[in-house]
């Protein structure tokens, strides 16, 4: 048995029994920690269940199945979900990573892949866990609590949704440089940005608006027209230095309710 499966704790909510029975076979001949869950389950059990990747297929849910991935994507952060369903739309997949899914996998599918992409997100997992740092990490009058997964000023929560804070600390990780629009939507996102995706842009704006509304007398992200963004705070002095605000950013209009899904 491999370091890794010793350290993954699989939860599953399917009903095709099939597919569990087969999967079910080769998690535990691979010596996996798995339990299968009937169907939705309050997100205080999964946090009691202490488990660390989820397998879910939301025709299993019903209607509800779109509120509760985001629920789940946004109330524990460092949980790894893959959504594992048949008959899906391209605009299904995009919405579901947009809520917070790490990977989306069609059926069928072999166990051995879902396998292998469950490893791959836990191991991603694990990686980001190594950055985090209980101590806080201080920019002017921002406070950013990796351990939280949200920023603070004056003791006071920004209120941050797990896609801002991501987005916030990728760039409060290099302060001064500029981080192309590409490489955010790759690291936070974590796939390629579709050519026109304004996604980028919207999640700033947002960020900008929670730290200026907490933190008015500074000017923390700084727009590079056509490139990316630089973390650099700085003071907000008078009206010579305005706090730089993003450009209007057209949404279209089949992506107003992935963008709103995601508003916290």
């Amino acid at each position: 048995m491999t370091e890794q499966a010793h350290a993954i704790r699989l939860a599953v909510i399917d009903t095709d029994s099939a597919f569990l029975t087969v999967l079910g076979k080769r998690l535990d001949g691979a010596g996996w920690k798995h339990r299968v869950l009937p169907g939705s389950v309050p997100v205080d059990d999964l946090v009691a269940m202490k488990v660390n990747a989820l397998l879910v297929d939301l025709s299993a849910l019903g209607p509800q199945g779109w509120e509760f991935l985001e629920k789940v994507c946004g109330a524990i952060p460092s949980l790894g979900v893959l959504v594992c369903s048949d008959q899906s739309t391209v605009r299904q997949r995009v919405r579901g990573l947009r809520l917070g899914a790490d990977d989306w996998i069609a059926k069928p599918c072999h166990p051995e892949e879902a396998m292998a992409r469950i490893e791959a997100v836990v191991r991603r997992r694990r990686r980001s866990e190594v950055r985090l740092n209980s101590w806080p990490v201080l920019h002017a009058e921002l406070e950013i609590r990796s351990d939280q997964y949200q920023a603070f000023v004056g003791g006071q929560s920004l209120g941050l949704t797990r896609r801002e804070f991501e987005l916030l600390q990728l760039l409060a990780e290099v302060p001064g440089q500029v981080v192309e629009r590409d490489e955010i939507y790759q690291k936070v996102w974590g796939y390629a940005m579709a050519h026109g995706d304004r996604s980028v842009d919207v999640f700033v704006r947002k960020l900008r608006q929670k730290l200026q509304s907490h933190s008015p007398s500074w000017h923390y992200i700084h727009t590079h027209f056509g490139i990316g963004y630089r973390f650099d705070p700085q003071r907000v002095d008078g009206p010579d230095e305005p706090l730089e605000t993003a450009a209007p950013v057209e949404v279209p209009e089949e992506r107003l309710d992935e963008v709103a899904a995601e508003r916290s």
